[in-house]
Order: structure tokens, then C-alpha cells, then sequence
């Protein structure tokens, strides 16, 4: 592996594209580190070294590396990009028009990925807004406590400075993701992400180290089974169930066409990490619930049994609507009736299963055992760090969305690559 390391650096365009990308991922993690204005720095050092973000809070500050917490230009991370993303893909099935554009291929592509900058900036602005007041209201959403002198002017014209900080620095990361997926390695979006989990790792396993409840040992326990639960999700990422499909020889002219095997590939976690994501936005409504219906008693039903992970019911109402999400986005994602549909039209089948309905009846039946199976691999990883903090106490940092993106983006990158090593006669990395 190593000497396919050397071989990369040796390609002049390749090592180009490889350092291109170290400098925007360098610009990037630089911006998580400015404040924007309005923000007296002193306070919010304070707030910092005591802040304990929970919800949907900690998933921001997670895929914006500790952006959030900072109140950097970059506090709201890629997830406005994310969200916009996942809304396109729902409208699929919602809007006739936004489905003819995903099968119009390369001009459809263009136009739904216009319409996701524009719902990305329209969400980063709402979003931006509402950071803004709840820093003015003293971030006890963000910090775990109120920070009285967090804002010291608040007048509506710093206010408005600060949308408009956040917001631009929304559109320069989604910038700076697209610049990547063209003239570097792998997808931009992805590998900023990647990046921004990456740099939140060492911060975890030196609290691990500081605990009460920690230590070496511990520390030492935590990274083997970190590296346990990494190569056992490499090896459920990378499976798949490959259906067999035969197409039929047929005659157009003095041409033969068809008489080819291929498969159709199931993977183990279709639906990726996206279930994890809505469900830990969804665990924040009741948070937010009571913090608009003001009601002591439902308050105190929030506090007790949704303000931390730790508690059981948290972690039961999680892990079931993590594996809901599973099925959900699957059944979104993939129609088998309209792959039935489309075998039909090229003369293919499976063997033994006859064309049209009988097709499509067999390929749900698979993909619903499939899905049972990768919904539960799914809720058993995104509950794991929540048993270990209710058991020990401690922050687990492999786990949840965490080990997926990282594992995915890795992988993803690695192949991309390989494949431009192999291009040019080098041994990729993957390979022995």
C-alpha cells in the first residue's frame, strides 16, 4: 500500500489533484476556525471548554468539525447542502416534474443539482437566522447553559451581518465541494464531510483519556474496538446481493443484439447513512416542542426522558425509527416495479422468474429481506455510542453516522484511486 502511495505522487496530473485537494480541505478546516463578527471571542472561549451539545446540535457541530460550538463562518457546515440533497430526492416522488429530470440524464442531473444550490441557500439562510437568535437568547440550545454577554450589541443591523456571514459561508463550503469533485480526488461534499468528522476524532479520545471513567486503558479498549466495528462495517458496506439477469438475443437489421448475463446489485445497507440523520433530527422536535408550549409538566416529561441520550426510552424510540427510516428511504429509493418494468423493455429476466409482475413481486420480496437485515445493522450502530454513555459515561466516537461517512467517503476514495492507478499500469491500493 505504501508503494501505491509513492506510485500516486509520481503521476504529475494525479499528484496535482491530490494536493489541490489537501489545500481546499486546509481552507476549509481554516474557516472553522474564524468567528463570525458580533461575538465577543472572550465568552465564547469560556463557553467552549464547559459546552455539552446534545440533539440535533451535536449532529451539526459533528459534520461542521466543531464549527458550530466555535460560531465560526463555517458554523452551519455542509448540512444545509445535505438536507437540500435528501428534500430533492423525497420531491422525486412527490413531483412528476422532478422525476422526468432524473431520467433526462446528464441535462436533468444539472437542473435538480441547480435546484439543490438554490433549496441549499434557502435553508442555510432560515437556518443562519435561527442560530443567530438563539445566540442572542444566550445558546443554552448550543452549550448546555445559558452565556449571558455572548452577544454584546445586538441591533438588527450586526444581526443581519451575521446572517449574511453564515449564509455566504455556507454557499463558499458547497463551493469548495465542487471545486474538489472537479479538478480533485473523489466527491467534494463527501470529503469535506469526511474531513470535518476526522478533525472532531482526536478532541473525543483526549476527553476519553481526561475522564473520571476513562484513562489509558479504557482509551486503549475504545480504539480496539473501534477497529473491531471498522472492519466488520467495511465488510457489510462492501456486500451485496447480485441478482442474476439474462437478456434475450434479438435481431434489428443485420445485427444481433442481447444474449448477455449480468446482475443486479443489492447492497447489505442500502438506504447508507440518511436514516440516522432523520432520525436524530426528529429526536430534537420534543426539545423543541417544550420549548414552545412552555408547559411544566411537558417539560419535565422532555427533560426526563429526551433531554440526553442516556436514558432508555431515548435510545428505544432512536433505534426504531432508525430501522423505519431504513425501510422508508429504501422503499423511495428503489421501485421494483419500475425495474421490472425496464428488464421487460430490454428483453431481460432472471431465471426461473418470469417477466413483469412475477419480476417485480420477487424483487421486493428480496429487497425487504435485505432491508431487514441493514435496518438493524443500522439502529445497532447508531445506538451504540448512547449504550456506552448511559453504561460508562464516556463519549464513543466510533458509531452512528460517524464510522458510516468516514468508512464510505474512504472507500469511495480509495476506488477512485485504484482506478486511476490502473489507468496508467500502476498496482492500485486495494489490490495484493
Amino acid at each position: 500500500m505504501l508503494r501505491a502511495f509513492a506510485n500516486a505522487f509520481k503521476i504529475p496530473d494525479l499528484r496535482g489533484k491530490i494536493l489541490f485537494t489537501l489545500a481546499i480541505i486546509a481552507i476549509y478546516r481554516f474557516g472553522a476556525f474564524v468567528p463570525i463578527p458580533g461575538v465577543d471571542f472572550a465568552v465564547l472561549q469560556g463557553a467552549i471548554a464547559q459546552a455539552e451539545t446534545a440533539g440535533v446540535a451535536q449532529l451539526v457541530n459533528l459534520f461542521s468539525g466543531g464549527a458550530l460550538t466555535q460560531l465560526a463562518v463555517f458554523a452551519l457546515g455542509i448540512m444545509p447542502y445535505i438536507t437540500a440533497a435528501i428534500i430533492m430526492q423525497l420531491l422525486k416522488v412527490v413531483i412528476p416534474k422532478v422525476e422526468e429530470w432524473s431520467k433526462e440524464g446528464e441535462t436533468g442531473t444539472k437542473k435538480i443539482t441547480q435546484w439543490t444550490r438554490y433549496l441549499t441557500m434557502m435553508l442555510a439562510l432560515l437556518q443562519s437566522s435561527g442560530l443567530v437568535v438563539i445566540i442572542r437568547g444566550g445558546a443554552e440550545q448550543l452549550f448546555g447553559f445559558p452565556v449571558p454577554g455572548l452577544m454584546p450589541d445586538p441591533t438588527v443591523p450586526k444581526m443581519l451581518l451575521m446572517i449574511l456571514t453564515l449564509t455566504a459561508g455556507t454557499a463558499f463550503i458547497m463551493w469548495l465541494g465542487e471545486l474538489i469533485t472537479q479538478r480533485g480526488i473523489g466527491n467534494g461534499m463527501s470529503l469535506i464531510i469526511f474531513s470535518a468528522i476526522v478533525a472532531e476524532l482526536p478532541a473525543q479520545g483526549n476527553a476519553i483519556l481526561q475522564s473520571e471513567r476513562g484513562g489509558p486503558v479504557v482509551f486503549t479498549v475504545v480504539m480496539f474496538v473501534g477497529l473491531l466495528l471498522t472492519v466488520g462495517v467495511v465488510f457489510v458496506e462492501q456486500a451485496q446481493r447480485r441478482i442474476p439477469v439474462q437478456y434475450a438475443k434479438r435481431t434489428v437489421g443485420r445485427r444481433t443484439y442481447g444474449g448477455t448475463q449480468t446482475y443486479i446489485p443489492m447492497k447489505a445497507n442500502q438506504a447508507g447513512v440518511i436514516p440516522i440523520i432523520f432520525a436524530s433530527s426528529l429526536l430534537f422536535l420534543p426539545s423543541l416542542a417544550a420549548t414552545l408550549v412552555g408547559s411544566p409538566g411537558f417539560t419535565q416529561v422532555v427533560d426526563r426522558y429526551f433531554a440526553t441520550g442516556a436514558h432508555p426510552v431515548y435510545i428505544a424510540t432512536y433505534f426504531a425509527l432508525v430501522v423505519f427510516f431504513a425501510f422508508f428511504y429504501t422503499a423511495i429509493t428503489f421501485n421494483p416495479s419500475d425495474v421490472a418494468d425496464n428488464m421487460k423493455k430490454y428483453g431481460g429476466f432472471i431465471p426461473g422468474i418470469r417477466p413483469g409482475r412475477p419480476t417485480a413481486e420477487y424483487l421486493d420480496y428480496v429487497i425487504t429481506r435485505i432491508t431487514t437485515f441493514g435496518s438493524l445493522y443500522l439502529g445497532l450502530l447508531a445506538i451504540l455510542p448512547l449504550i456506552v454513555l448511559a453504561v460508562r459515561q464516556l463519549p464513543f466516537p466510533f458509531g452512528g453516522a460517524v464510522i458510516l461517512i468516514v468508512v464510505g467517503v474512504g472507500l469511495n476514495t480509495m476506488q477512485q484511486l485504484e482506478s486511476q492507478l490502473l489507468q496508467r499500469h500502476y498496482e492500485g491500493f486495494l489490490r495484493t
